[in-house]
């Protein structure tokens, strides 16, 4: 009952902090000859209708800026600054609106640092604060002159624009308002970009630039330029970059914001709590964000994002990883007196002196080794790329590209890294960027104890709230508040109903519930409504699949739009693939018609990336455990995308001595899965751990190359498909023997045999020599180095 009482306190008193913030006193205008001072605490412009502030901000030691920030925000969210990279210093600063009608901002001893509005005449007579968060001068004729809306800074406001003269420009570091080196801007292609503009190099992170610009859905023939966020949460873009909030619709108080770590968010406001919510983010990882970790650092998964130095570097700023890795030897090595560390999984994006095709190891090693411009080189495959500058490190298990980083071979550093990195604990911020809550509680604390003289009296109020809040609080207010935290869009029952037609069109039906096609309130977007059926067991699925699912973003992944939790109904909201499942057209009469051989490859490849990121990349592991066609759901372009992973339960995460050794892990309550994908260990009651989705996802690859379906026969053959390939592979039967006959050996062999050897090491018996996930991706494509046993395989004849 005392955690009862004290959140109960705790909300009183944010309560009354909110209040106080929002009371403030303040000013409506500034008119000619007046100032707001630093000196003056109370000279503050306040918007009509009170959402948004206008005031000295400090930034540093006696040091300011001439922000604008969101009134009702529990942490002052300052979304314009006038001065960012040239503050004013000291009491007397102040921002002036002369006699001449221009705006300017004086410092203490230093004279002008910002002006605005100059020689526009003596026509101005005001500077006001609108509702909307722009800060304008007017005429008497009631124009506006001169706006801080056409001078963004970090953040877009709801009916502000981007357009070619203007753009998003990030904070230097949380705190710290100067310049940063991340911008979203029109390019000269007339399309939207997030840029990094390093001290050393600029170069674009997203949309990836190893795609057209047409494949990531944007087009370059609009020239006009122009973006805006409307106050429903929609994003509108001349170059078609479209997106909407997750809570869309009219009422809470939002901000696009570039935020320091490179990546662009939308916000809501809660205005209960003051706390800020991302309900949009960009489809980006963390580590793609190019400059993260600087010259030579390298981005990787631990299992946050975490920046980290080669062997013989170390980290150059301890405050600052944006300056990268420095190394303890001279760069200018001689020929014949280097050699080169090995990084699996590891690339420096970019940067490529050329591009070599079909080049051996010792060709691009020799190279390198003759250019005193390469610093490493990358192999992926049989290309090489050698580097004139090792920048965007980044490494993930999916990636199947071997990184070589030159250094003089008197440093003693060995040439094989044996997965050894030199961490320095600064970790990057993670997707969801939770939102710091250690300035509130100072705050707090103090107003705590300029308020003891009214203890008994909160202590009252604190009872009489607790009562109140245990008597309502249900899953609806519980989804609400997970709404919170993942930015999800909260359905009512009623809305579903609608956007279903009463639940009238099934689309599927599995062990948790029935799908329905339900189309969204633009009377366009098309979604997927799983409703999830029995209180007593979808509920605690349900709120498992909701934590989880919010911090998971992959193309081979469902997104999940939106949820429902009213009374006893339990739903989500995905997003529609317009091909269905894999078994309807797999196992179709026309399936060779519909899935060729390109497409089948394609849906295995894809299919074993989102099982790698969801075994060791995301920051929440998880095992899917029901590993099947019907649950590979294909787009219109026949890619694949997992779906139902977020119904298992949360795993364990587990480092083996010296970080060399992952393993991912589980206690089920209930044997999940379906005869003829589950792995042995389910039928002995063993330990169940991600190697159970390598055996499942092996199955799939079997079907994938037969055309046969593993399920459908008598319960004493639940591996009979694969037993079908081994006896063939025994009587040493060729591939034509295999692979679907509806192909009519429209196939390619090579590619063919290779994934029918990855699909036998997946369904070992032995689930401690099955690969993993991450291995799997880079056997399938080509990298046969990744896995011991490849060798040991025979291969049909």
């Amino acid at each position: 009952m005392g955690i009862f009482l004290a959140f109960g306190l705790h909300a009183l008193l944010a309560g009354a902090l909110l209040v106080t913030s929002s009371s403030l006193p303040g000013l409506q205008r500034l008119t000619l000859g007046e100032s707001i001072s630093v000196g003056r605490p109370g000279d503050v412009l306040v918007s009509a209708g009170g959402t948004f502030s206008a005031g000295f901000v400090p930034v540093g030691e006696n040091a300011y800026g001439f922000s604008i920030w969101y009134t009702h925000a529990l942490q002052k969210t300052v979304v314009w600054m006038a001065n960012r990279d040239k503050p004013a210093n000291g009491k007397h600063s102040k921002l002036w609106l002369h006699n001449d009608g221009s705006l300017v901002l004086l410092s203490g001893g230093e004279g002008k640092v910002w002006e605005a509005g100059a020689g526009l005449g003596w026509d101005v007579i005001s500077l006001e604060l609108l509702e909307t968060g722009n800060l304008v001068l007017t005429s008497r004729t009631g124009n506006v002159v001169w706006e801080s809306f056409a001078s963004a800074t970090d953040t877009l406001l709801p009916g502000q624009t981007l357009t070619r003269n203007t753009m998003l420009l990030s904070k230097r570091a949380a705190g710290d308002y100067c310049s940063g080196f991340y911008n979203f801007k029109f390019n000269d292609d007339n399309v939207l970009y997030l840029i990094y503009n390093g001290p050393e190099i600029s170069s674009v992170y997203w949309p990836p630039q190893d795609t057209a610009i047409y494949t990531n859905g944007r087009t370059n023939f609009n020239s006009s330029r122009v973006a805006t966020l409307d106050d429903k949460g929609f994003f509108l873009s001349s170059d078609h970059l479209n997106f909407s909030s997750s809570d869309y619709g009219p009422g809470p108080s939002r901000r696009l914001t570039l935020d320091h770590d490179g990546l662009l968010r939308l916000y809501s406001l809660n205005e209960t709590t003051g706390d800020w919510a991302a309900v949009w983010l960009p489809d980006i990882k963390v580590c793609e964000v190019h400059g993260l970790c600087g010259a030579y650092g390298i981005c990787t998964y631990l299992p946050e994002p975490m920046c980290t130095c080669p062997p013989g570097f170390h980290r150059a700023d301890p405050e600052d990883w944006s300056r990268g890795c420095r190394p303890e030897f001279n760069l200018t090595c001689a020929t014949g007196s280097v050699n080169f560390i090995r990084f699996r999984h590891t690339d420096y994006y970019g940067n490529d002196l050329e591009y070599r095709n079909n080049a051996t190891l010792n060709s691009c090693r020799r190279a390198c080794w003759d250019d005193p411009r390469c610093q490493g080189f990358g192999i992926r495959g049989k290309n090489c790329y050698p580097k004139y500058a090792l920048l965007n490190g980044q490494r993930t298990p999916s990636n199947t590209n071997r990184m070589y980083i030159k250094v003089p071979a008197s440093t003693g550093v060995r040439k094989e890294d044996g997965g050894a990195l030199i961490h320095s604990g600064l970790q990057c911020s993670d997707r969801s960027l939770p939102i710091s809550r250690s300035p509130y509680l100072k705050y707090l604390v103090g107003f705590v104890g300029a308020l003891g003289a009214l203890e008994a009296i909160m202590i009252i109020l604190g009872w009489r709230f607790v009562r109140r809040a245990h008597r309502s609080l249900g899953p609806a207010e519980m989804g609400y508040r997970c709404q919170l935290v993942v930015g999800f869009r909260r359905f009512t029952y009623a809305e579903l109903k609608a956007m279903t037609r009463n639940f009238s069109k099934e689309i599927g039906n599995g062990g948790f519930g029935s799908v329905y096609r339900g189309v969204l309130e633009d009377g366009r977007t098309a979604v997927a409504v799983k409703r999830l059926e029995g209180v007593t067991q979808g509920e605690a699925e349900f709120w498992a699949e909701v934590a989880v699912i919010g911090r998971i973003n992959h193309i081979n992944l469902v997104r999940v739009w939106g949820f429902c939790a009213e009374g006893k109904n339990r739903l989500l909201i995905y997003e529609y693939l317009e091909n269905g499942s894999l078994d309807k057209l797999l196992f179709a009469s026309d399936a060779a018609k519909v899935l060729n051989w390109e497409k089948r490859y394609a849906i295995a490849v894809g299919t074993a990336m989102g099982l790698a990121y969801l075994h060791e990349e995301c920051l929440e592991w998880v095992l899917h455990c029901d590993v099947k066609p019907q649950n590979i759901l294909l787009d219109e372009q026949h890619r694949p995308k997992l779906a139902d992973f977020g119904m298992s339960k949360l795993t364990e995460r587990g480092t083996a001595a010296g970080g060399s050794s992952r393993r991912v892990k589980c206690e089920v309550s209930r044997v999940r899965g379906t005869r003829g994908y589950m792995a042995p260990e389910w039928m002995v009651n063993q330990e169940i751990t991600a190697k159970a989705d390598v055996y499942s996802f092996g199955v799939v690859l079997l079907e994938l190359i037969t055309g046969k379906s593993a399920t459908g026969v008598s319960e004493g053959q639940w591996n009979h498909l694969i037993r079908w390939v081994e006896e063939k592979m025994e009587g040493r039967h060729g591939m034509d023997q295999m692979v679907d006959e509806g192909l009519n050996g429209g196939y390619d062999e090579v590619q063919a045999e290779l994934v029918l050897r990855v699909a036998l090491l997946c369904v070992r018996t032995n689930k401690n020599e099955r690969p993993a996930m991450s291995t799997v991706v880079g056997l399938l494509l080509g990298d046969l180095s990744q896995d011991d046993d490849w060798s040991s395989q025979g291969s049909p004849a």
